[in-house]
């Protein structure tokens, strides 16, 4: 199995277009020793032929410009993406739908009812995508038990689990979770049985996760935030990390002590905020980070089950 990191940040990439916060502002200077980011997105494939996007970031034209393979050349029109996958109907992992709108072939969309109905009601760009190329719609269950395939990628099989966590902004139920909401997928290479569990959005560990991270070979995991009051902290928002749908990686019951749990998997962290301090590769964070055997993703990283 071969995951590639087209996207590594949270909302807004790092540095953020507006955010002049430590990171952001010394990122821009050059006087802080950190990496650009993009929004978070992967893709996998088991014959390196054939990719599974997972998310569809604002900045999918130059994710898919900077990996070769996802534009493989073989016709006038063509992509080696076959399908489509949406952790959760979040702006900044389904924006870039719109900008995968040409040409008359259908995308291959796999994603819950949860999302389905708020990406054509609240943020309707699926019934937009309908006066373009289209897309076939393929329901993602979200039991634990039930696995999926993607057609016309060979050796990958899926099992997706729901996690709690609050429906976008302008979701129909955004003050009324429902299961489906946001995901996590166990990602399987049929072919070696090499397993990855990804869940860029984890808000907490609820009693159905540590029986399939405990499965993993490599478990990419929500990144966002080092504290749990980072934002407010900062003044830049009125909730903490919990409340938005993010363990952060410090204090009991963080990502740091969740992931100790499992030192037979590699363990990545993905969609991190642009105020994180682990961006910054000399911080005392992300040498915390390093301490416990935890990696930092960034755009163009490779890792190879």
């Amino acid at each position: 199995m071969h995951i590639h990191v087209l996207g590594s940040a949270a909302g807004g990439g790092f540095p953020q277009w507006n955010c002049n916060c430590q990171n952001c502002d010394g990122l821009r200077k050059g006087t802080i020793l950190a990496k650009k980011r993009t929004q978070s997105s992967i893709c996998v494939s088991a014959d390196g032929i054939n990719w599974v996007l997972f998310n569809t970031s604002p900045d999918i034209l130059q994710q898919i410009q900077d990996f070769a393979p996802l534009q493989p050349g073989r016709a006038m029109r063509d992509s080696g993406i076959v399908g489509i996958v949406l952790i959760d109907a979040q702006i900044d992992h389904t924006t870039g739908l719109l900008m995968l709108r040409e040409g008359q072939v259908k995308r291959e969309l796999y994603c819950t009812d949860m999302v389905y109905q708020d990406l054509t009601t609240g943020n309707p760009l699926l019934n937009i995508l309908g006066h373009y190329c289209g897309v076939n719609r393929h329901d993602v269950p979200t039991d634990g038990e039930q696995s999926f395939t993607v057609a016309g990628a060979p050796g990958l099989r899926f099992t997706a689990v729901a996690l709690k966590s609050a429906a976008p902004p302008y979701s129909p139920h955004r003050n009324d979770p429902h299961p489906g909401d946001t995901i996590g997928v166990l990602i399987e290479d049929t072919i070696n049985g090499k397993k990855a569990f990804y869940a860029p959005g984890l808000g907490e560990i609820e009693p159905h996760l540590p029986a399939l991270m405990a499965q993993a070979d490599c478990i990419m995991v929500d990144g966002t935030f080092w504290t749990n009051t980072e934002m407010l902290d900062l003044g830049l928002m009125s909730k903490k990390a919990r409340d938005i749908g993010h363990n952060p990686q410090s204090g009991p019951g963080g990502m740091i002590e969740v992931l100790d749990e499992y030192p037979q998997a590699r363990r990545v962290l993905i969609h991190i905020n642009n105020t994180n301090p682990i961006l910054r590769e000399d911080s005392e964070q992300r040498a915390e980070l390093t301490r416990h055997g935890i990696e930092v993703a960034y755009d163009g990283m490779d890792i190879i089950l």
